[in-house]
């Protein structure tokens, strides 16, 4: 799952980062993020905040997604911040 946004109110984007037990409970990652990426190619500028959150399926982070606590929690989140895009990326299909 990928986030793009920007923290326009950081005292209430803190109140997100409890966050990592709801995550841990789903089996998910949060991998680094980086408030200043690059890029080198291509028109689509991520110049906010990229957010990389690792699943062991699309079910399970969708559980996670779901969960009655993380969607309470991710008020903040929403409050805190102005969302540009959260997208699931879709596992590889099995290959022959």
């Amino acid at each position: 799952m990928i986030a793009n946004l920007t923290v326009t109110d950081a005292d209430e984007y803190s109140n997100y980062e409890k966050v990592f037990p709801i995550l841990s409970r789903h089996g998910g990652e949060f991998l680094p993020f980086d408030d200043s990426s690059d890029t080198p190619e291509g028109t689509t500028s991520f110049s906010r905040r990229v957010i990389l959150f690792k699943f062991t399926s699309e079910s399970t982070a969708r559980a996670w997604w779901e969960d009655p606590d993380y969607q309470e929690l991710s008020k903040h989140r929403r409050q805190g911040t102005e969302t540009h895009f959260l997208t699931m990326i879709h596992g590889l299909p099995p290959r022959n």
